[in-house]
């Protein structure tokens, strides 16, 4: 019964998570820092920016939403907890930069990422560490590149396509997380938002 109660929380979060960010209404005072030195204004790795603005957004909002208790949760024995899914996409943020050519942190150790899982604090401020690293391996690429062949998560493709996999990384474990929230209760802050924007039920007759 609980594997088919995740199964279907699972298919409901990722209805909302996949939504592009053009479509996502966000309130200004929840949206991640958009404008970095050197960030470009057009092209392929401006619109990647807004995608990474996007789910930088969405995890650190649903992180701070749950409870420091809960990071520890997980649903079955040898399945991510709450706080290691969200230390595995600061631990892949690093990974991916250094596989499009920017090389880590000083002193950068991912098993010491993986251990602060039950740490909430310290998880937020790595996650929001990871994404600014992130972005400036996206700034630091070349625009005339999009089209040169890249290697991404053990597939042969182009820097341009190299995207849409990182792309499809965050919005699985972003699903993962939503659904791991509503199994302990907890209303992603931007689910909550739009239900109270919504108009009040008109009096019954």
């Amino acid at each position: 019964m609980r594997s088919m109660l995740l199964y279907f929380l699972t298919l409901t979060a990722l209805e909302g998570s996949w939504m592009p960010p053009s479509q996502a209404q966000e309130t200004p005072d929840h949206k991640a820092a958009a404008v970095v030195d050197g960030a470009p204004s057009s092209g392929f790795r401006a619109e990647f920016l807004e995608e990474i603005t996007y789910y930088e957004q969405r995890y650190t909002r649903l992180a701070e939403a749950m409870p420091a208790e809960k990071y520890t949760w997980r649903p079955a024995e040898g399945v991510r907890s709450v706080g290691e899914v969200l230390t595995h996409i600061t631990a892949a943020n690093y990974g991916i930069a250094r596989a499009l050519g920017t090389a880590l942190p000083a002193g950068f150790d991912a098993k010491a990422i993986t251990a602060l899982s039950a740490d909430k604090p310290k998880v937020l401020q790595a996650l929001r560490n990871s994404f600014a690293h992130f972005r400036g391996a996206i700034i630091a690429l070349n625009e005339a590149d999009a089209d040169k062949p890249q290697r991404m998560f053990n597939r042969s493709t182009t820097l341009r396509g190299s995207f849409i996999a990182i792309t499809g990384h965050f919005g699985e474990h972003l699903g993962q997380s939503i659904a791991y929230a509503r199994v302990n209760g907890v209303v992603p802050p931007w689910t909550e938002e739009l239900q109270q924007q919504k108009p009040a039920d008109k009096p019954k007759p």
